[in-house]
């Protein structure tokens, strides 16, 4: 049973990591002044309550992946957002997507269809209904082009 907490506390560390991951990029969006580094440590120091280790720690992988691979992320968009200028997309619901994105392309212990469900409910949580549909469609025809099953990991 031991395993089964385990597994339930790191869903719910990525899920609060994901949604930290997301306000950092959309702060990053708005400050592209502000380096990196500088960002991440100030989003942390203005949170009221301390973020558990693995939440930090998922939330900055994500938010470095997001990063560096920024332009590769940023193309894949273009491509799969049909009629829609990436500049037209709202500010969070584009960081939403390359953080998905990020997760479907560069970490193989997350199957797909869970990067695409949190993607779509942090959407909806911080964006709008709407936000969650429009993420939905991009993630899943990116989702049909993946070179592994949307349902399992890499490993599994």
């Amino acid at each position: 049973m031991k395993g089964a907490s385990e597994k339930k506390g790191q869903v719910g560390s990525r899920r609060l990591g994901r949604e930290y991951a997301a306000q950092i990029l959309y702060l990053r969006e708005i400050d592209q002044v502000t380096g990196l580094e500088e960002a991440i440590g100030s989003f942390w120091s203005m949170q009221e309550s301390k973020p558990s280790d693995a939440a930090k720690a998922f939330a900055e992988k994500l938010v470095r992946g997001v990063e560096l691979n920024r332009d590769s992320l940023d193309e894949v968009i273009r491509t799969h957002s049909q009629n829609w200028a990436l500049d037209r997309i709202a500010v969070l619901d584009r960081c939403i997507l390359r953080m998905a994105l990020y997760e479907m392309h560069h970490c193989n212990d997350i199957p797909p269809v869970v990067s695409i469900n949190e993607a779509i409910e942090i959407a909806k949580r911080f964006s709008t209904e709407e936000s969650g549909r429009f993420v939905n469609g991009i993630l899943d025809r990116v989702c049909h082009e993946l070179l592994r099953p949307a349902r399992q990991s890499a490993g599994g």
